[in-house]
């Protein structure tokens, strides 16, 4: 643990061994929601204080953004995503992303080093355990979640669906999270569903023209 890094409260019981566990599955569940593919976008917002049953911000560990580190990098081996880890609002909620990520998506890349009291614990130990990692003001994410309250909403293209997760709870932070979706855009003869499975769910938006179509 660094010197800039406050211990984790011993009142506070939570099982860290549980932590990597519950955050792969819930991971696993937005990707399957979200249908992600390799090259995409996940913006991750992490309270390490939270999962620690603390205030956000103030009892942070990289002794638990390790186990949360590990479960998005296992969960990322099997499908191929970009991860991108979210600093704390010291430096504007910019993002910690490999810098691969930052060319492929033409990303504007700050000048910052996230430190556990400055980005907080899970963006410092993200920039310095990704490869070529660096920091980026902003991002457009295809999904995302949120654990602990760190509002990462302004990361996520429009527009964001949400995802109930089957672990509401990782140590005592809440999880949210979300993918997103394409505008739909037209009127009543639009056509949306492009499945079988979608048309099902959607039996109106067949889009069998009419007399008035606009061909």
């Amino acid at each position: 643990m660094s010197q800039t890094e406050r211990p984790a409260d011993p009142d506070v019981s939570v099982d860290l061994g549980r932590i990597r566990p519950a955050a792969e599955q819930v991971l696993r569940e937005l990707a399957a929601a979200g249908r992600l593919k390799a090259g995409q976008l996940v913006v991750i917002g992490t309270s390490t204080s939270e999962v620690l049953g603390r205030h956000i911000g103030t009892s942070g560990t990289e002794e638990v953004a390790a186990h949360l580190f590990a479960a998005v990098e296992a969960v990322r081996g099997e499908i191929g995503f970009y991860p991108a880890y979210q600093c704390c609002e010291h430096l504007n909620r910019a993002l910690v992303v490999e810098r691969a990520a930052m060319r492929e998506y033409r990303l504007e890349e700050v000048a910052v080093i996230p430190v556990p009291r400055a980005g907080g614990s899970m963006a410092s130990y993200a920039y310095k355990k990704l490869p070529d990692a660096c920091v980026v003001e902003s991002i457009q994410a295809h999904a995302g979640i949120d654990i602990g309250g760190t509002l990462i909403g302004m990361h996520l293209k429009p527009v964001a669906v949400p995802v109930r997760p089957t672990i509401r709870l990782i140590g005592e932070a809440s999880v949210q999270m979300a993918y997103t979706r394409p505008k739909l855009i037209g009127g009543a003869r639009a056509v949306y569903a492009t499945t079988t499975e979608e048309l099902k769910l959607h039996p109106d938006q067949t889009g069998v023209p009419g007399a008035d179509s606009c061909s």
